[in-house]
């Protein structure tokens, strides 16, 4: 059996050089090549000016780090882990599948089979498969049992499971259940944990694979408003004419969203529901959004380019969502723990993500509806675009910044549940106990592959334009080059005010005869501090603060 291919057990001191030679040599290539493509990524986007994607690009490398530690860890400690005994009572439940002889019958017991040949236990259903096909009965001494009587699928179970074990000892070179003592097994056995290990691999590879397809299709959905940009800049005058007087009602910006279905909040929100799916945004929509950021924002007649805006306010809410944050790593834990054979759990949790961007895209669309009513009841005529009332009452709780944290679990839920599907798959073959209905699963998928699409072509594009409408404005307004001279400004701005300070404290705690007609002087201080103290006041409060307290994000993470 050692001679077959599943069973040889060398150390490293048995092992020919150029074999150990040629597998590092070929690992080291391709980590360097690997090296070598984020590098190149990582000088486009400098080059290009693209400071966001860098950043992203930057959280996508720590995020690898974090998983490449973890596997590290299996690595170094499985011999370890496996050797923690728990009772057999304990081993036996919450189990993502049954035992092969609960499952009933030779389907199950195949099932079993199939998933051994391709992980780890070939040899063993080699034998068993060849003893079952020549009807080779299986064994009861204790000598041969466990070699030829491992096969048989329906009667074997207790000889196929005794093999299974030999073997996967012998494949970890005598770790796993051996040290345990009788009524024990194993925490974890070593081909348990490597089995996890290949599911820490799947989970870095498809994170970036997702991080790819969630900007490259929000991009692609955010480039096909480049063309209305440019019309409005070539037909601004005509549009702004404010001798163009026109009914509230006949603007095509209202008269897309006033109907009798909104009359209703259910007839509402079902249409706002399945506008998100038919042009979720349309040329008036963008241009009334553009015109109303712009005159709350910016001064009149400004030449500003909302759609390039737009584009990197999508580069900074793709630095948040490619982030893992404990709370998901979290949610990762539990899926793992109530995945249980029987609870359905990744059944039910499968619709989540779908549920909750649906209910994201429902509510987007409701804000710029509410937008048009709120016009239309303001006012009966109009001059030019009509001009949208900006405001975060719009939002859930008043707070814009909740919408992308739901859009970040969405996306990261919906990846880890198809990373979890390919691993299985791979890991454990088609016909295993995780797809017990081939049609439920092919549903499963399709669900999570609508969510990913609908998610980032649609939904986050959508957010990018929507959140603008809060009350206040981000730092991607600023270009780079402006970003970084105001916060310079803002930062020696505040260091001349802690250093005046600090004089006046000096001053005021003199003596009573130290007074001197500098310090005793009636005057106020100078007028340029005060200007620029105001002004400094001015740009930290128009600039976006995403938590909402008194942390100055001029000043930098």
């Amino acid at each position: 059996m050692a001679g077959g291919g599943g069973g040889d057990n060398r150390e490293l001191d048995l092992t020919p050089t150029w074999a150990v030679a040629a597998v590092c040599a070929i690992i080291v290539i391709i980590s360097i090549m690997l090296e070598k493509i984020i590098h190149k990524f990582a000088a486009v986007f400098e080059e290009k000016k693209k400071h966001a994607l860098l950043e992203a690009l930057e959280k996508i490398k720590a995020e690898l780090m974090v998983l490449g530690f973890i596997s590290l860890l299996l690595t170094f400690g499985q011999n370890y882990i496996s050797k923690v005994c728990i009772p057999q009572k304990y081993a036996h439940t919450m189990l993502p599948c049954l035992p092969p002889e609960q499952r009933g019958g030779g389907a199950a017991a195949e099932h079993g089979a199939g998933a051994a040949t391709d992980h780890g236990a070939g040899a063993a259903t080699e034998l068993g498969g060849s003893a079952t096909e020549h009807g080779i009965e299986p064994k009861t001494d204790e000598g041969g049992g466990e070699a030829e009587g491992g096969g048989e699928a329906a009667e074997g179970g207790g000889h196929r499971r005794r093999l299974f074990s030999y073997d996967r000892r012998v494949l970890s070179g005598g770790g796993g259940g051996m040290s345990c003592k009788p009524g024990y097994m194993p925490l974890i056995s070593v081909s348990g944990l490597h089995q996890l290990h290949i599911f820490i691999f799947f989970l870095a590879v498809f994170h970036v694979i997702y991080s790819a397809i969630t900007m490259t299709l929000g991009r692609a959905k955010i480039r096909g408003w480049k063309a209305w940009e440019e019309d409005h800049i070539v037909d601004e005058n005509a549009l702004n004419d404010p001798r163009r007087f026109r009914l509230t009602h006949e603007t095509s910006f209202v008269r897309d969203h006033s109907s009798f279905w909104t009359k209703t909040p259910v007839s509402f929100y079902f249409v706002c529901f399945f506008r998100q799916f038919f042009r979720s945004v349309r040329r008036a929509d963008y241009l009334t959004m553009r015109h109303g950021f712009v005159s709350v924002h910016l001064a009149p007649g400004s030449k500003f380019d909302f759609q390039k805006y737009i584009k990197r306010s999508l580069e900074d809410d793709f630095k948040v969502v490619v982030g893992i944050s404990p709370i998901l790593w979290g949610s990762v834990v539990l899926f793992l723990l109530v995945n249980v054979h029987g609870w359905h759990a990744s059944f039910w949790v499968s619709f989540l993500p779908l549920l909750v961007i649906l209910a994201v895209g429902t509510k987007l669309q409701a804000i710029i509806t509410r937008m048009a009513l709120d016009i239309k009841e303001r006012h009966a005529v109009v001059q030019g675009i009509p001009l949208v009332q900006v405001s975060d009452k719009y939002f859930w709780f008043a707070w814009p910044q909740l919408v992308l944290y739901l859009i970040h679990y969405v996306l990261f839920q919906n990846a880890f549940e198809l990373t979890y599907f390919w691993w299985t798959w791979y890991e454990f073959g088609w016909a295993s106990c995780f797809y017990e209905d081939d049609k439920l699963m092919i549903v499963r998928v399709a669900l999570g592959l609508g969510a990913q699409v609908v998610c980032s072509y649609v939904t986050l594009p959508l957010y990018a334009l929507v959140t603008q409408m809060g009350s206040t404005m981000k730092k991607s307004i600023f270009d780079d080059q402006t970003s970084r001279a105001l916060k310079q400004w803002h930062k020696n701005a505040l260091k001349k005010k802690t250093s005046k300070g600090r004089h006046e404290t000096r001053t005021l705690g003199g003596s009573p005869g130290d007074h001197t007609p500098e310090h005793s002087s009636p005057h106020p201080p100078p007028q340029r501090d005060t200007e620029m103290a105001s002004q400094t006041a001015t740009i930290v409060s128009s600039v976006d603060n995403e938590s909402y307290d008194k942390r100055d994000l001029l000043s930098g993470p």
